[in-house]
């Protein structure tokens, strides 16, 4: 679009760390009244961060702020809460619902802000006594609603509603915000919306996007995240691909299709080596089948996913944050509530009983290292052995009937994982907790070799570690595979860290198996199956 007169707004030299990890660096970009921004990146980019400073939220507050200037109609602005960003006329709809089931849509949209009707008995006791104006607060609800152009019955409980209606319900809120003094005196400007459409279905998803038309043609400005890339090129005016906390690109919708903004996506400024196989452990036989999975986790959708894993192979999945590849694991491994057949080594594994996968020789790293895999307050060395003492009596004298710790065991076998994997502490005596979460992982990663399992879990094994340990990790699980002949099933938000050490990776979309290819394809293809592109390989 041709853009005339004073921006809306600028975002100048951004930058934001977390106590030393550097999660934004100088992000410049400007956005005129009535544009369109399409904001995409793969999840960890920083998308969610940027919108934080913008919206003044606590959270950036409560972490040392930030660096750089946000400026409105050329005038420099600092939001020290999100009330601020509202009176600045900037709304913002989050991913997650805050909707009330048991109020109606029009409740919904004014609630907080109900408009009060005055009586005599108000007037002399206090204002607490007034009652809610239903008349007017029907107008102001419908008024907002009309704004978005879409059907939506005011009086109609939230609990009662379809999701897309939900979603529109959360916009319309914002769009109100005008009409009562919250949003400045020109009301809101610039409307942030962030996945909108991943709930929605697709004549859902159309109606939204009409919608977002009609308020850039009101002069309101909207960023609009989201991973449906075919959506961005549809709606936005511009597109901003962000990428490790940087700006990759700018450009307009028009010289973009969706296989460049995937490409964009997912490259690196700093590409991860591919691991080689120094001997391979592979063998023509199945040792794991999957076959319509779904999982209860929450958070995650896991639908209906299907796919067949090869004895002595390192199998990686992979896709977007919240369609399913976290929860594969989870459910397989008893976790959380699950539906499906498993099949392993030739046997069938019974679903939702944690004890049955770990007693079949199967074991799991979780991505959730402090919540699940780790005793916090107890010793490396109690850490290490423990699952393996429980579930294999290993690390055990036993004198007649009665059994002991084999405490010299024990502290051998730590003292040899700590060497191996390069675990940073004092001794094999201190705390996990005391460890930074690069060397908690290494911590997680010896726990499950100490069980020596045939097929073995692991879910975002480098999550949250610098690049040094990211690539000692993979290079353990590498070296375990050759060793052992293991089995190793992977799960990773980072598509090039897949890339680097599995043979194939299935990537998850939309709860399913999108396609399974060969770990050399490039990584492109990959970005257009995360994207929900036409399917290029099979479940199989």
């Amino acid at each position: 679009m041709e853009n005339k007169g004073l921006p809306l707004l600028e975002m100048k030299g951004i930058s934001k760390d977390f106590f030393g990890n550097q999660v934004l660096s100088d992000i410049n970009f400007t956005l005129y009244p009535g544009e369109i921004l399409g904001l995409v990146g793969e999840n960890g980019a920083g998308k969610s961060t940027l919108m934080k400073i913008l919206f003044g939220m606590e959270e950036i507050h409560a972490t040392g702020g930030y660096g750089g200037d946000i400026l409105i109609d050329g005038e420099k602005v600092v939001f020290k809460s999100s009330e601020d960003a509202l009176k600045a006329g900037i709304g913002m709809v989050h991913q997650e619902f805050s909707l009330l089931p048991e109020f109606t849509v029009a409740e919904n949209i004014l609630f907080n802000r109900e408009p009060e009707k005055y009586s005599v008995v108000s007037e002399l006791f206090g204002k607490r006594l007034n009652t809610i104006d239903r008349k007017e607060l029907q107008r102001r609800a419908l008024k907002a609603i009309e704004k978005l152009g879409v059907s939506l019955d005011e009086n109609k409980y939230i609990k009662d509603l379809p999701v897309g209606h939900k979603q529109f319900t959360e916009i319309a809120r914002e769009l109100s915000k005008e009409d009562d003094g919250k949003a400045g005196e020109s009301g809101i400007r610039l409307l942030v919306l962030d996945e909108p459409t991943a709930v929605l279905s697709e004549h859902e998803a159309e109606a939204l996007l009409k919608a977002m038309k009609m308020l850039s043609k009101a002069g309101i400005a909207i960023i609009f995240i989201s991973h449906r890339l075919h959506e961005i090129i549809d709606v936005c005016d511009s597109i901003m691909v962000m990428r490790d906390g940087l700006i990759i690109k700018q450009v307009d919708a028009k010289d973009a299709d969706v296989a460049k903004i995937a490409s964009w996506m997912v490259g690196r400024t700093v590409s991860t080596e591919r691991i080689e196989r120094g001997k391979d452990v592979r063998e023509d036989k199945d040792i794991l089948k999957v076959s319509h999975l779904k999982v209860n986790m929450p958070g995650e959708m896991v639908k209906d996913v299907s796919f067949t894993v090869k004895k002595g192979e390192i199998f990686g999945i992979g896709g977007l944050a919240g369609q399913g590849k976290i929860g594969i694991p989870n459910g397989i491994m008893g976790l959380y509530g699950a539906k499906g057949e498993v099949e392993f080594d030739g046997a069938a594994v019974k679903l939702n009983a944690p004890r049955v996968p770990l007693d079949a020789s199967m074991a799991f790293v979780s991505e959730d290292r402090r919540g699940v895999g780790l005793l916090l307050d107890e010793s490396l060395e109690w850490n290490i052995a423990f699952s393996a003492m429980q579930i294999q009596n290993k690390f055990l004298k036993k004198i007649g009937f009665v059994k002991f710790r084999d405490n010299e065991a024990i502290k051998k076998v730590t003292e040899d994982y700590i060497a191996q994997l390069e675990i940073r502490c004092t001794s094999s005596r201190q705390k996990a907790k005391e460890l930074s979460g690069g060397n908690q992982q290494k911590v997680c990663l010896a726990k499950a070799f100490a069980l020596e399992p045939k097929l073995l879990f692991v879910s975002e094994p480098t999550r949250g570690i610098d690049i040094g340990a990211k690539a000692l990790v993979l290079k353990a699980l590498r070296n375990y595979n050759e060793q052992f002949g293991t089995t190793i099933v992977m799960v990773s938000s980072e598509l090039e860290e897949l890339r680097s050490i599995c043979d194939r990776i299935a990537i998850v979309q939309d709860g399913m198996i999108n396609g399974i290819l060969d770990a050399s394809t490039p990584s492109e293809e990959f970005g257009l199956l995360m994207v929900g592109d036409v399917k290029k390989g099979g479940g199989k």
